[in-house]
């Protein structure tokens, strides 16, 4: 199984921009963390980071016919980006929605996901651990979609 990993804008600033809400951990680190764990489960993970939407939407397209699904962390675009949402739904591909903080606990304008709708679910609150979470979310609704049409 192949899943991409793709992250949205400041997060290449982790382990600098807030740690108190998004930890000291650097997005290598979370990686590499994410990486080992997929591994562990027979997944090959590919990651992918950029400030530029566009760059985003853009990387989700291609997805399709390379990857089984997909893990998104939109970041700030997560709450702005129509074309994110849209290029979510049109890929057609599993995907689930990851925040290291818990957003409802957070500015009113961040209690409000336009990506959400379109993916199959989304985790929030856990920090880094949240994409593990969502590795295994998402190779347990891939196995049950295909145990489903057997």
């Amino acid at each position: 199984m192949k899943v991409l990993v793709v992250n949205g804008a400041n997060l290449g600033l982790l382990g600098k921009r807030e740690p108190t809400i998004y930890g000291c951990e650097t997005l290598e680190q979370v990686c590499a963390e994410t990486r080992d764990f997929a591994q562990s489960k027979g997944v090959e993970v590919t990651f992918f980071q950029s400030d530029i939407e566009g760059e985003l939407v853009a990387i989700i397209g291609g997805a399709v016919g390379v990857y089984d699904g997909i893990v998104i962390n939109p970041a700030a675009y997560t709450h702005s980006s129509v074309a994110l949402r849209d290029a979510i739904a049109a890929c057609g591909l599993p995907t689930v929605e990851v925040h290291l903080s818990n957003t409802h606990k957070r500015e009113s304008f961040r209690h409000h996901s336009l990506t959400a709708a379109v993916c199959t679910g989304q985790i929030m609150g856990f920090g880094s651990n949240g994409y593990r979470l969502a590795i295994q979310a998402l190779v347990s609704s891939i196995e049950h979609d295909e145990k489903k049409w057997s």
